[in-house]
């Protein structure tokens, strides 16, 4: 405390008053650049939200939908019917049918997964 009542203290309000107007400017380009980023994304959703109106669009995540639904389903049938088999093969019913059937779930799951881009893989 001694030394702020010394000769320097006022050059360092002097210093902070400056730098405080520095951060401003820099808050404010930063401010202006964002609405500017911000405004060029609005315009490109709004324009990606009037295409996808489009018959073709629509088609198009209907077929999605519909492969991803289908891996799904393939999986549980494949898995059921492994499990089934191996049932009739070692007569073990119906636990091998159970286990075969969540790991079909699984494995469908992680397809599904996978197809939709949301988790690494290879396709």
């Amino acid at each position: 405390m001694a030394e702020d009542t010394k000769d320097g203290g006022n050059g360092s309000r002097e210093q902070s008053s400056s730098d405080e107007a520095a951060l401003s400017a820099r808050l404010g380009n930063l401010d202006h650049r964002l609405s500017e980023i911000r405004g060029n994304r609005k315009i490109g959703t709004d324009q990606s939200e009037a295409e996808s109106g489009n018959g073709a669009a629509r088609a198009s995540a209907m077929a999605i939908g519909f492969r991803l639904s289908s891996e799904l389903v393939a999986g549980v049938i494949v898995g059921a019917l492994i499990g089934w088999g191996f049932d009739r093969l070692l007569s073990t019913s119906p636990f091998g049918f159970i286990v075969f059937l969540l790991l079909g779930f699984v494995a469908g799951v992680v397809n599904v997964v996978r197809s939709a881009g949301v988790a690494p893989g290879k396709r």
